[in-house]
């Protein structure tokens, strides 16, 4: 799915991971998981043009994007460092971050959050129930 600055957040991750690091990168989505401080602009190349309405001096209610943003750079620029933060994003209280969170469990078999996983198959969020069940039948299936 291509955004609506013409690349995949697939790619925009990957850019930036070329020109920045994959350690920066990294970081920055455990910071934003985390609710840290972190580099607007480093947020903006991940995430698109759209995340600039946040920084505008208003108040805003839905912040909880940056936590899915920083969950969705890490499922594609993981490291174990950041197992804690996905842990903790398990276990947020916006869906949409345990949503994602459960995607990066699936996708890099982070088998030590197979009972968080579990746990959430009982959401009552359909599309969280979803992606738990889709984390722990690949985590199952990976012997994780």
């Amino acid at each position: 799915m291509k955004t609506e600055w013409g690349i995949t957040p697939r790619q925009a991750i990957e850019r930036e991971c070329a020109r920045r690091g994959r350690v920066q990168v990294v970081a920055t989505c455990i910071r934003l998981i985390r609710e840290e401080p972190f580099d607007p602009e480093l947020l903006i190349a991940i995430a698109g043009p759209g995340a600039r309405k946040f920084f505008d001096g208003e108040q805003h209610d839905d912040t909880y994007w940056f936590r899915v943003w920083g969950a969705r750079g890490l499922l594609w620029a993981w490291d174990d460092k950041a197992l804690d933060a996905i842990r903790l994003a398990v276990r947020d209280e916006h869906w949409r971050v345990r949503e994602m969170a459960l995607k990066v469990v699936a996708r890099h078999q982070l088998g030590d959050l197979m009972d968080d996983a579990a746990g959430l198959r009982d959401d009552a969020v359909p599309r969280v129930r979803a992606a738990a069940g889709r984390a722990v039948a690949l985590l199952t299936a990976a012997g994780a």
